[in-house]
């Protein structure tokens, strides 16, 4: 018997609440049969110890990541869309840029943080452009490759009612690659703040990244993993809630259609 719709979403937060129990565990565990030094890895209560004592600190720090992951989502996922749309309208523009979009992909982002920094300088500016080229390139291609897959029997139909290409383009082609757009999205999603941070670890004064630099710098080890599991919160933050827009996206483009 399968379950209900409706309890999916519990369903899924318990297993994540397994699952993180069960790596609190085991990180426990490691700790006490290594009898390792708390400099090095400390166990979780020492990290839940200074996630209190230090939320002010990391509240703080996690507003300034979450402010330059979102900004960054939206530009990242805004022009990779327009120029999905672009190239799916112009062949000609496909066949030069296309290539020069993946030849791109061979360059690490992350190695482009040292030159954001140098050139938008050290504050929001250089992070938000590491978000939004992490973000650019999965949008732009699984929305390309949605829009270039559209139903054949949809085409014939827009063809024999001699719809315009652009009228094609928005009412039949877009609604139809939802699915493929949201994909890209749910994952550029968990990219931005991978983006952010680096960009804070090359250069910052705030944020999560430059926080764990901070506290590495002065060996509050169990600081600078309070940072980390803020990160990991923000993001599956996020994520949740990128989620539940794109689930909705698709349901409409389901509804279109019909």
């Amino acid at each position: 018997m399968k379950p209900r719709s409706d309890s999916l979403p519990l369903i899924r937060v318990w297993e994540v609440l397994f699952a993180c129990l069960v790596m609190i565990l085991v990180w426990q565990a490691v700790v006490w049969v290594t009898q390792v030094e708390s400099f090095i890895l400390p166990g979780p209560w020492a990290v839940a110890s200074a996630f209190v004592n230090q939320f002010a600190l990391i509240w703080h720090h996690t507003l300034i990541t979450a402010v330059e992951v979102m900004v960054g989502l939206v530009l990242g996922v805004t022009a990779g869309i327009l120029t999905a749309l672009n190239l799916t309208m112009s062949e000609r523009g496909r066949k030069l840029i296309m290539p020069a979009l993946v030849m791109s992909q061979t360059i690490p982002v992350f190695a482009l943080a040292p030159l954001l920094t140098l050139w938008l300088g050290y504050g929001l500016a250089s992070k938000i452009a590491m978000a939004v080229l992490i973000v650019y390139f999965p949008v732009t291609s699984t929305f390309l490759d949605g829009l270039a897959n559209t139903p054949k029997g949809y085409l014939d139909i827009a063809h024999t009612m001699r719809s315009p290409n652009r009228s094609t383009l928005m009412q039949i082609r877009f609604p139809a690659a939802v699915p493929s757009l949201t994909s890209g999205i749910r994952l550029a999603a968990v990219y931005a703040p991978i983006g952010a941070v680096i960009g804070e670890w090359v250069g910052a004064s705030n944020g999560l990244g430059y926080l764990m630099l901070l506290a590495n710098g002065r060996v509050k080890i169990d600081l600078m993993f309070a940072a980390l599991v803020a990160l990991c919160i923000l993001t599956v933050t996020i994520r949740a809630i990128i989620g539940l827009i794109c689930d909705r996206a698709v349901k409409w483009s389901g509804m279109n259609n019909r």
